[in-house]
């Protein structure tokens, strides 16, 4: 049960491969001029998966007036729900249906110094952070940790942007971001922003608060796909609505819900919000919460889900908000 965005035509206007598992969309309306945005927006997209249209949000690389159109850059997951698999099979000159940019994610432009933190595809909203607070010329350091050499997407642009300000991390040769230490060189009064898997906001949340600067002086994006546990099948049951389901390694619990006509409150489809969040009536087996919104507390009592993201290995009982007039 999501807002429905006024829907645009558009087309692939051209594609870049980054990196062996990361593809660059440049995307053109095909009426009218591309709105402008500011740093941190994303960009709606419809996607056919299992023959009906489906929503992924998808955050808008650089700033307005670099490319006709949209850029954004979209990791190719095989053990994701399809999205990302969709995007892929797109060539150039493909149509394709667009909503108008929003952003969840702003940047503030009054801190005295900015800390950008990245993990993996997570870069793509920080790349029009760091060039807009490079143009302004405010201190900035952007800490951005991937897999390989070889998934540095954007590396080589941001190390001529940001020169010694590019802190470059690949984990395959045993590296790791010093978040303590680069919290501890921070001016008072600046601000961070982190985009990647939620361990990595994790970790950067606790270390902030025990450096004891401002919880709101961090602002984080997810895009909520990792998690504890490896993605298998399992079963959920709503006794409200008489409905035995089941939700494969492939599938979101919200889509697996609504496909059955059982609407879910949402908005954000990352973890963040909350709206998904559904009360736990019963658990064999253990949840794999993926979220940010409940607390460490909440995700232990697992009397809550959010249907958007987090997963189960056994089964569950859930309830929901809503209730048809059909349903007694």
């Amino acid at each position: 049960m999501k807002s429905n965005p006024n829907w645009q035509s558009a087309r692939i206007h051209a594609l870049r491969d980054l990196t062996p598992t990361v593809r660059e969309f440049v995307i053109a309306p095909i009426e009218g001029a591309p709105e402008r945005w500011a740093p941190g927006a994303h960009l709606l997209v419809q996607v056919i998966l299992g023959g009906r249209p489906q929503t992924r949000s998808y955050s808008l690389v650089g700033l307005p007036g670099e490319v006709p159109g949209y850029r954004i850059a979209v990791k190719r997951l095989d053990d994701g729900h399809g999205g990302s698999r969709a995007m892929w099979q797109l060539a150039e000159g493909d149509a394709i249906e667009i909503g108008a940019p929003q952003n969840h994610f702003p940047l503030g432009l009054q801190a005295p110094a900015t800390l950008l933190v990245a993990g993996g595809i997570g870069i793509t909203p920080m790349v029009s952070m760091a060039q807009a607070l490079v143009r302004r010329g405010q201190p900035v350091r952007l800490l951005y940790a991937a897999r390989s050499e070889a998934e540095l997407a954007y590396g080589e642009s941001l190390r001529a942007l940001l020169g010694d300000g590019l802190v470059a991390c690949v984990s395959e040769r045993g590296e790791r971001l010093d978040l303590a230490g680069e919290i501890a060189t921070l001016a008072p009064g600046a601000q961070a922003y982190v985009c990647g898997p939620a361990g990595l906001l994790g970790d950067l949340r606790g270390l902030w608060a025990a450096a004891g600067r401002p919880l709101p002086s961090l602002r984080f994006e997810t895009f909520g796909s990792g998690g504890r546990l490896q993605s298998a099948s399992f079963r959920v049951e709503v006794p409200r609505h008489k409905a035995r389901l089941e939700v494969r390694p492939d599938q979101a619990l919200i889509d697996v819900l609504e496909d059955a006509g059982i609407e879910v409150m949402s908005d954000c489809r990352r973890g963040e919000c909350g709206l998904c969040a559904m009360d736990v009536l019963a658990l064999d087996g253990e949840i794999d919460h993926r979220d940010v919104f409940l607390s460490e507390h909440e995700k232990q009592e697992n009397k809550r889900i959010c249907a958007c993201v987090s997963r189960v290995v056994g089964r569950i009982t859930l309830d929901t908000a809503w209730r048809p007039e059909t349903v007694s």
